[in-house]
């Protein structure tokens, strides 16, 4: 099976923060593959923006050696290569001042009419500078798009200062809010599993899902970004965007159509039936840990203390919620969060389990008849599995066994397919919003975030200690646990 590649319209990407880790990383390189399938017109130009001095070919180099760092052999091509960089140059331009602005309207005057890609990949304190200073450029023209990455604030009163800050330059239409878990594959899958297929859809509520759980796990510590972590934590840096988009797709209506607008709409109404969790709550339904010295696969590893380089931090590196939608679709149905640093494992995926059958037909030495589940892997192998019971094959009688009727999409698609910066990028450019945050949905879920950090913050009380390479604290076993379940563990 081929991926088929949809012709995009010639555009100017300029890129703010363009010699920093995320350019390097994630944005060229992935602007370099779709010039590989010829998915980039050839007009297309890309601009670097930054503080620091440098020439058009001083840029170049640095996209060619993240070619090389970011992009495996067997898909670097010489030929694309130079394509791709003869496409860059470089303007040094003061955020905060007045340098290089009018450098930068003099790259960008000779296409007045074509669409323009600004992607600030800087600290969100630039946002609103970089915006009021495009205006006064006069750079912002009405086939202009601005993509802001998260952190869009640190609560509600920051979000909407950064939210105003940037609307009062561009238009709602013309605000891409990225979350890069929403271009992931899996998740765009999860909507064509429930809207797609007449198999799930009837099934998808209380009365047949007993909970899902979400887990967002990560085998790294908090590495050259302590300094930002710690001003963060594991609530505002995963559960606030990421997970929370993630069980709104889970959890939403169907939308009348796939327009943008339907399907925000849907996961708004989703964020505002969450349960808030006041103080009286969150010692029975939030658990919050911090990772000490322990082991990874290649040896000892630091704490989290050790990287941050002080002797006590109230900052969580874990976090796991038990989470109520208060709706007819929902009640009753609880959802499952849990994310950290230094875990066991690197995974994310979502887990539906099913509410058992109401009675057995089979005698006691059939076995246990075990929860359907459908497993969603977003990270690393991403796939879906759909776990059922089937008879174990072989003479002897009844016995039964638990079996995922398993799509590996590595094996499915052997193609390489796009990775999630990559899709967004094009559906930036073609003026698409259904996979970017709308204003109001990220209010909505700092609104309900809040309360649990106000909560954290009165009480006092330290992040409770894990070991690295584990699981997260043992209260987030007894969070599930006293519900009567358990954590989803693959093959189980």
């Amino acid at each position: 099976m081929v991926s088929r590649v949809i012709a995009v319209d010639s555009f100017d990407f300029v890129a703010f923060g363009g010699t920093g880790d995320l350019v390097r990383r994630k944005l060229l390189p992935g602007l370099y593959h779709r010039d590989r399938v010829g998915q980039i017109p050839a007009a297309t130009r890309i601009v670097g923006v930054a503080r620091a001095a440098m020439t058009d070919e001083a840029y170049r180099d640095l996209a060619r050696a993240a070619i090389v760092d970011h992009v495996p052999e067997h898909e670097r091509e010489d030929e694309v290569i130079e394509r791709f960089v003869a496409r860059l140059s470089y303007v040094a331009v003061d955020a905060l001042g007045d340098g290089g602005w009018s450098d930068l309207a003099g790259v960008l005057a000779p296409e007045p009419d074509r669409i323009r890609v600004y992607y600030l990949a800087t600290s969100p304190d630039l946002f609103g500078d970089i915006c009021r200073r495009l205006a006064a450029a006069g750079l912002v023209t009405p086939t202009s798009r601005v993509v802001v990455e998260k952190p869009i604030g640190k609560s509600l009163a920051s979000a909407r200062v950064v939210n105003e800050a940037v609307g009062s330059v561009f238009a709602e239409a013309q605000i891409f809010r990225i979350d890069h878990y929403l271009g992931k594959e899996t998740v765009q899958n999860l909507m064509a599993l429930r809207f797609a297929n007449a198999l799930f859809e009837p099934l998808w509520n209380a009365a047949r899902i007993d909970h899902v759980q979400i887990t967002v796990a990560e085998s790294l510590g908090v590495e050259g970004r302590a300094g930002y972590y710690d001003g963060a934590g594991a609530l505002r840096d995963m559960v606030q965007n990421h997970m929370l988009q993630l069980l709104c797709l889970v959890a939403m209506e169907p939308p009348a159509s796939l327009d943008a607008d339907a399907v925000r709409d849907e996961k708004l109404k989703v964020l505002k039936a969450l349960k808030p969790i006041g103080v009286a709550d969150v010692p029975r339904v939030t658990v919050r840990g911090q990772y000490e010295k322990g082991a990874a696969a290649d040896g000892p590893v630091p704490g989290y203390l050790e990287e941050l380089g002080r002797p006590t931090s109230p900052t969580e590196t874990f976090v796991a919620l038990k989470v109520e939608i208060e709706n007819w679709r929902w009640a009753g149905t609880p959802f499952y969060l849990r994310s950290g640093k230094r875990m066991a494992e690197r995974v994310s995926e979502i887990v539906v389990s099913f509410r058992p059958i109401p009675h057995s037909v089979f005698d006691e030495a059939a076995g246990p008849i075990l929860r359907n589940e459908l497993v969603i892997r977003l990270q690393p192998d991403e796939g879906v599995k759909l776990y059922v019971m089937i008879k174990d094959p072989g003479p002897g009688g009844m016995r039964l066994i638990r079996v995922p009727l398993d799509m590996s999409f590595a094996e499915t698609f052997a193609e390489r397919h796009a990775d999630a910066y990559e899709r967004l990028i094009m559906d930036v450019v073609r003026g698409n919003q259904t996979l970017f945050m709308r204003r109001d949905e990220v209010e909505a879920a700092w609104s309900w975030i809040d309360p649990i950090l106000e909560a954290w913050a009165a009480s006092g009380e330290a992040p409770k200690v894990y070991r690295a390479g584990t699981w997260g604290p043992s209260a987030s076993v007894a969070l599930i646990e006293r519900d009567g379940r358990t954590w989803h563990e693959d093959g189980a």
